[in-house]
């Protein structure tokens, strides 16, 4: 088997969601679904035997770490691991003389961090494609898996309503991104003092969204309910303020029966039953919860192969 570009690919950047087209998510998906048939086959595909991919991580992780790692390494390539805990990072060199550096040393790179705008002046001084592995404000590689998660279960996204319930925070933003490139709908509902900014989230059109004080109401008749935890990391000082702010808003089986009768639920992970959700909803039947933290790697794997090689085609 072996790989043919047929478009060179131009330094470009996954910062955000809305940085990419809904064709180039398209193409993505048609990647993902292609790599992971041939991942659950065995069949060896490494098109980036000569690549490495830098992992900058200054926030705890799981499954961002995991499902990079994972990811290159079955595409040929190397992973290496960089924690600001034990590199220059953390010792204070200016993010811009870092990106300078390590972009002349590998061929992409992943960052984890708090402030977007670290990611964003990365990859202004990089030469090579950088991907916000998360930031205080998106997530765009986890609802490119959670999209791309629907479309295996329900098939297109367009048209669907999505129930968010919680706090509007950098997933919430991300769907939000998402519902305007893909047309769907988000209904969120938050608690007082926690909806959602448009300019923040970064999103132009305010009819892609309804806001809901009743989450009950939020998630009638919805295709897809999800949440988060209540405190994101970084803001762990608020936990037991958050807690009594966020009474009311798991989603437990009460809620998912307002929901259409095929409904699914998500969740980003990590979960804490009891509090965002019930361990009846995200154990249960209609949970894909683990199908999503799956498809992380390969959706990232499409998303690496694309940032790298441009568009590919197959030849057996």
């Amino acid at each position: 088997m072996s790989v043919n570009t047929y478009k060179t690919m131009q330094l470009k950047h996954f910062l955000q969601f809305k940085d990419f087209s809904r064709e180039e998510f398209e193409y993505i998906f048609e990647r993902a679904c292609w790599i992971k048939k041939e991942f659950k086959q065995y069949r060896r595909y490494w098109p980036l035997a000569d690549r490495t991919l830098a992992m900058i991580f200054d926030k705890n992780s799981t499954r961002t770490r995991l499902s990079f790692e994972a990811g290159m390494q079955q595409l040929g390539g190397a992973a290496i691991y960089l924690s600001t805990k034990d590199t220059q990072l953390g010792r204070g060199e200016p993010v811009d003389d870092s990106a300078r550096v390590i972009s002349r040393m590998v061929d992409i790179i992943m960052i984890r961090t708090h402030g977007h705008d670290i990611v964003q002046r990365f990859a202004e001084n990089s030469r090579v494609p950088v991907i916000n592995g998360l930031t205080d404000k998106y997530h765009p590689c986890q609802i490119m898996s959670d999209i791309f998660t629907y479309l295996e279960q329900r098939g297109s996204i367009a048209g669907k309503t999505i129930a968010w319930v919680g706090d509007s925070n950098n997933m919430c933003s991300t769907w939000l991104q998402a519902a305007e490139i893909f047309d769907f709908k988000v209904h969120v509902s938050t608690p007082q003092g926690y909806e959602v900014n448009p300019a923040l989230a970064g999103i132009t059109n305010d009819e892609c969204y309804k806001e809901f004080a009743d989450p009950l109401k939020a998630v009638g008749g919805v295709d897809l309910v999800t949440t988060d935890v209540w405190t994101s990391m970084g803001f762990e000082a608020e936990t037991e303020r958050r807690k009594k702010d966020f009474s009311g808003f798991c989603v437990n089986a009460e809620m998912m029966a307002c929901a259409k009768d095929d409904a699914l639920f998500m969740h980003c992970l990590p979960a804490h039953r009891g509090e965002e959700v019930s361990a009846e909803v995200i154990d249960g039947p209609q949970s894909i919860v683990w199908e999503e933290a799956e498809n992380r790697m390969h959706v990232q794997k499409a998303l690496v192969e694309y940032l790298l090689l441009g568009k590919v085609k197959i030849e057996a």
